[in-house]
């Protein structure tokens, strides 16, 4: 490629290989990230208490139905097996960007008192993993509601023969 060519794009890569070190990030920057931190090591916290509030509810719910099968028989025809797990299946989920966030804010409060650039560095991988994860649930949440409408439609149906 000719470099004289003023309409050629340029191929600059937007962070350089070679970058080492934090140099860009500005004290105002760091100064809101250290003000967020708490607050992201208080969501993760509420999610894990939400996620143990999960598990403990879905005892229940085992009792609960179970109780609720031998009393009336059946109760809506909803296997007892199928329920639980996928009960649970929320709290783990709900696990993974409590995890996240909580990592976050424990790294840049990290970094708030050694200054070491490998705990913001550690803030950004884990702030970029919970992103990711909650992109990948978008994903399937979106690709998963025309099987749970057509699901619907044809439990209805099927209800309505009855």
């Amino acid at each position: 490629m000719d470099s004289d060519n003023q309409y050629n794009s340029l191929e600059t890569p937007i962070v350089p290989e070679n970058a080492k070190g934090f140099g860009n990030l500005t004290e105002t920057m760091l100064q809101y990230l250290k003000q967020a931190s708490p607050w992201m090591q208080f969501i993760g916290i509420l999610g894990f208490i939400t996620c143990g509030l999960i598990a403990v509810g879905s005892i229940f719910l085992t009792v609960g139905l179970a109780s609720a099968f031998a009393f009336l028989g059946e109760f809506g025809n909803i296997p007892i097996w199928l329920v639980v797990p996928l009960y649970l299946s929320f709290g783990v989920l709900l696990f993974f960007p409590s995890f996240f966030a909580f990592n976050i804010g424990s790294k840049i409060r990290r970094h708030q008192y050694s200054n070491a650039d490998e705990d913001l560095e550690q803030a950004f991988k884990n702030n970029k993993s919970l992103w990711k994860f909650s992109g990948i649930m978008c994903i399937i949440s979106i690709a998963s509601l025309p099987v749970i409408l057509i699901l619907t439609v044809l439990f209805s149906f099927i209800t309505a023969l009855r």
